[in-house]
């Protein structure tokens, strides 16, 4: 789950900066008490992920309210990938594929156990629609 750890943003293909910047921007709007969904909409839709919208949210508002820690992410300029940025990024990028099996574990050291089952299913609809869309992120 820390492949991408430190790793310059630059160096991450289209489908790891595009989820980096979705989370930065979730935070951000956050910070401000701004409308999520109406900052980052137009970006999921630009690249035909309007089907991860609603998932990304849900997992996003979960790892903001159900966290067993605070999680740290970077601001927009930020060139490198923040440890809980990595994590959710790798969780990401595995699913469909035998290291998908380690996300629940990962994920009961982060969150409250009754919200595993949903960003489980959260993040395996975000993998299907960067896959869809052409922008699976890899290592």
């Amino acid at each position: 789950m820390y492949e991408f750890l430190d790793r310059r943003v630059t160096s991450l293909d289209r489908g790891g900066r595009f989820l980096i910047w979705a989370m930065r921007s979730w935070v951000a709007a956050a910070s401000t008490n701004t409308c999520r969904a109406r900052v980052i909409a137009p970006a999921f839709g630009k690249y035909g992920m309007l089907p991860a919208l609603h998932p990304f949210l849900h997992m996003m508002a979960v790892f903001n309210r159900f966290a067993l820690e605070t999680f740290s992410f970077g601001k927009p300029d930020c060139n490198r990938v923040l440890e809980h940025e990595a994590i959710i990024l790798a969780a990401v990028a595995c699913q469909g594929s035998p290291a998908a099996r380690s996300v629940p574990g990962t994920l009961a050291l982060l969150l409250d156990e009754d919200h595993i089952a949903g960003v489980i299913d959260a993040l395996a609809r975000l993998g299907r629609a960067l896959i869809a869309a052409e922008l699976p992120p890899s290592s």
